[in-house]
């Protein structure tokens, strides 16, 4: 079977490159028995890739169980899984068969896998060795033959380090990794993605679907999605059960997604030390950094052409016994002559170790006056930087926010913020 009526079969949407080779990966491993580790984002719709597994494999007849261990609390999982005796515990009634022995010559889906405590994954670990588990309370090994697909959304790597999961287990699940790649790598698949929900739900609601302007479904693309597919979902839901007006424009579409500022921009990466999942600051810390960043560059540079200026008031051949201070203003020396030597000429062929009797005249530089400080509010640093930029770019304010670092809306909220006529 084809990649395109796997997609068609299973109701997988998309033609990313990435996501075609992840099912390129599942349709290859499905008729092994081999042990499949499933990556990627909450919501990018891992649990569909186990069914592909199992229903493209000579399993596909038999048992197909999905378990969702983060659902599970840590006193029952191990009940859950591998099931009880009667009387091993306080409300085992009776015995009770566990997920790995009613998947028995089949498949089970072990979701949220890195959720699993460590007592779990031992046992775990025993049914991936041998095929053998043991019920709570019983001491007698059963033998499942069962293929196990596991999904996760946790860095597991890291997740060993911090000692929460077993690394042996790690490399006995990670047989075949797929990686699912998350929406805002998939751009194109978007657009495709928003108009399947919205005809389902305009059926399920029985209302005309809804459609998005041009400006809108470039906002739609930009947005980094951090919830994925699910989330997109749930903002189509509510945009067609909310909004009267079937076609979508920037401003109606902006009410629904949420800091829609965090779009895919360069962005400065903060890693969670606990759970080893990826955070982005945003675009506000980035334009700080960068203009704190400008103004120890300004300070450099003053402080440079301060001692340059201090060192070149004066020839000290023809002033003799005299003291000039930076920042006043010179003195008139009676008999003394410039010498018109533009000082930029000089300058252009200094180094930091020249000796400074080479300037022989500054005559032309007017410091009457203290050099002033130079403002450092971030908001007037703010407005000088957005001026600049939709200037740059004849009032293109896409190209503009592109250029800052920030989402258009940003851009949009700034300038109203600073009433700035541009």
């Amino acid at each position: 079977m084809d990649i395109a009526k796997i997609k068609q079969r299973f109701g997988i949407i998309g033609n990313s490159p990435m996501l075609e080779r992840a099912i390129d990966i599942a349709k290859q491993v499905a008729f092994t028995d081999l042990s499949v580790l499933i990556v990627g984002e909450s919501g990018v719709g891992k649990e569909i890739f186990p069914q592909v597994i199992h229903q493209l494999s000579s399993r596909k007849h038999a048992q197909y169980v999905a378990v969702n261990c983060g659902a599970i609390p840590e006193g029952t999982i191990d009940s859950e899984l591998f099931g009880h005796e009667k009387g091993s515990f306080t409300g085992a009634h009776e015995t009770r068969k566990g997920y790995f022995e009613v998947a028995d010559g089949g498949t089970i889906f072990l979701d949220e896998v890195g959720e699993l405590p460590l007592s779990t994954q031992v046992r775990l670990l025993r049914v991936l060795e041998t095929g053998e588990f043991m019920k709570v309370g019983s001491s007698k090994a059963q033998k499942t033959d069962v293929r196990v697909i596991a999904a996760t959304n946790v860095n597991l790597p890291q997740a060993i380090q911090n000692g929460k999961f077993r690394e042996d287990l790690y490399y006995r699940l990670n047989t075949v990794p797929i990686s699912i790649p998350p929406l805002r790598d998939r751009k194109g698949d978007i657009s495709l993605l928003f108009r399947k929900f919205a005809a389902d739900f305009a059926e399920k609601y029985r209302m005309p679907a809804i459609a998005l302007t041009p400006e809108a479904k470039q906002l739609l693309e930009s947005y980094r999605w951090p919830g994925n597919i699910r989330q997109l979902k749930n903002v189509t839901e509510q945009i067609s059960v909310i909004e009267e007006e079937r076609t979508i424009d920037v401003d109606k579409l902006m009410l629904y997604i949420p800091h829609v500022e965090d779009k895919t921009l360069p962005a400065l990466y903060v890693g969670d030390k606990e759970s080893g999942e990826r955070s982005y600051a945003s675009d506000r810390e980035i334009l700080y950094k960068i203009l704190f960043d400008m103004r120890d560059d300004m300070n450099a540079l003053k402080k440079r052409v301060e001692e340059l200026s201090r060192n070149a008031l004066y020839n000290p051949d023809e002033i003799e016994g005299q003291v000039v201070y930076p920042h006043r203003s010179v003195p008139q020396f009676q008999g003394y002559t410039p010498i018109h030597t533009p000082l930029h000429a000089k300058i252009d062929n200094i180094d930091a170790d020249s000796d400074v009797d080479e300037f022989e005249d500054v005559s032309h530089l007017d410091v009457s006056h203290e050099i002033q400080e130079e403002s450092l509010s971030l908001a007037d640093k703010e407005k000088e930087l957005i001026i600049k930029a939709v200037t740059k770019y004849g009032g293109k304010r896409k190209d503009a926010a592109n250029e800052l670092g920030i989402s258009e809306r940003t851009l949009y909220r700034k300038i109203k913020e600073y009433n700035l006529n541009i």
